[in-house]
């Protein structure tokens, strides 16, 4: 395709997607629910032409030379299915948040004004690798009453496909328009640099991938983009902390699955226990194979355990068995260099004192901060959200993981009985 077949074929799209959207946000929640769960029962009973299709894209991925960790998060298999299904059950029994009214007041003119959640029209998603996503994303928005359009990686168009045409049959069975959930059907990258051109029709923008990828989205949009860059996650360990307690966090938060955007790459230990409790440490991340890159003082209590950081390392999302330490002098010295290193991602303290965990959860600035708990529970299912299209760090108008509630908006609306503004 050249540039003006793109442009052409992408036109069309978001047209369709804005005309459609306006329909998905009338639509009851109870056909919204029986969607939902079809799409799920369709999904089983096309499983072989799915798992064909991604067959396709397995095959390109291996003659490319794909790594054995992207082609496992490519594949979908019968389990894959099954887990896609579940979700889809998931998003149909949570609560629906469009419609909800709240803060109704009687105002001194005579009017009633309060707030209604309502969608928030056309979402663009641009993602990488997983085919699950496609339907993660497009049932989330469906029950949120938004329309979408998917931008898979190349890597998955076939996969991709074949799912978007099973959510379509299904929508069209129902006589919903099928243009409400879209899959951008060529690969070509001019695709996405035209999308993100159309601020007249898609109203927000979800990336979610690498740094790379969301770094690229970001500085061509036009349209507002919902983004986490990284996740530098810290674990600051106070001079009164439970000390096994912290080992136990610690080794979850960087062991369980060190290549997410959750997990832990750097530990600030308090001075006045760095040397009891900094020789266990390192000890315990030894025993898993963690590489720990320390500052000089860090260093000298963990002898040949640990060797000196880099100042490159600090403030890095190594996604891998690696991390950093440093001792610090107190809460203030811990909440100033996750300040200048930290991604605004997650935050973790373990300490005893009530005063000092307030003062961390108040003042640091970051998606979720955490006391006495593992920094890998900053997901959407675990915080109760169902599932969740990705975590934002940017604060507007989203801050954390995005559920149902965070793919809505809220506007005002008003009662009167004929006043007037005098």
């Amino acid at each position: 395709m050249d540039r003006a077949q793109i442009e052409a074929t992408v036109l069309d799209m978001v047209k369709m997607a804005k005309a459609a959207s306006r329909t998905i946000g009338a639509i009851p929640t109870a056909l919204k629910n029986t969607l939902l769960l079809e799409v799920g029962e369709a999904l089983l009973e096309q499983q072989h032409y799915i798992i064909a299709e991604n067959g396709k894209d397995m095959a390109a991925g291996e003659a490319k030379g794909l790594n054995p960790a992207m082609l496992n998060r490519l594949q979908i298999t019968e389990k894959g299915i099954l887990d896609m299904v579940q979700g889809l059950r998931e998003v149909a029994a949570l609560e629906d948040p469009v419609g909800e009214v709240g803060e109704m007041r009687n105002r001194p003119s005579g009017i009633t004004v309060g707030r209604m959640r309502v969608p928030l029209g056309v979402i663009l998603m641009i993602y990488e690798s997983r085919p699950n996503v496609t339907i993660d994303a497009a049932a989330l928005c469906l029950k949120a009453g938004n329309a979408v359009i998917l931008r898979g990686g190349s890597e998955a168009i076939h996969s991709n496909l074949a799912l978007a045409k099973v959510l379509q049959e299904v929508l069209a069975k129902h006589a919903v328009n099928p243009a409400i959930v879209q899959v951008l059907s060529f690969t070509a990258r001019e695709g996405i640099d035209c999308l993100l051109e159309q601020e007249a029709y898609i109203d927000l923008v979800i990336p979610r991938g690498g740094e790379g990828l969301i770094r690229a989205v970001t500085q061509k949009s036009r349209i507002p983009v919902l983004k986490h860059y990284k996740g530098v996650c810290h674990c600051f360990v106070d001079e009164d902390a439970d000390q096994e307690m912290a080992l136990r966090i610690i080794l979850n938060a960087k062991v369980q699955r060190p290549g997410v955007c959750n997990a832990l790459e750097g530990v600030l230990v308090h001075r006045q226990i760095a040397a009891e409790f900094l020789p266990k440490m390192a000890q315990a991340l030894q025993a898993q194979k963690v590489r720990m890159l320390g500052c000089h003082r860090s260093c000298l209590l963990a002898g040949d355990r640990m060797e000196p950081a880099g100042d490159n390392d600090w403030g890095t999302e190594f996604l891998d068995l690696v991390l950093v330490v440093r001792v610090v002098a107190d809460l203030d010295e811990a909440m100033d260099y996750i300040d200048q290193y930290g991604s605004r991602h997650t935050e973790t303290i373990i300490t005893r004192s009530y005063e000092r965990s307030q003062r961390f959860l108040r003042e640091v600035d970051a998606s979720a901060v955490m006391v006495n708990a593992s920094t890998r529970f900053n997901d959407g299912g675990q915080f109760g959200l169902g599932a969740e299209i990705g975590i934002s760090t940017t604060k507007l108008h989203a801050y954390g993981p995005m559920g149902l509630t965070e793919l809505t908006t809220r506007k005002f609306i008003v009662y009167g009985a004929g006043e007037t503004r005098a």
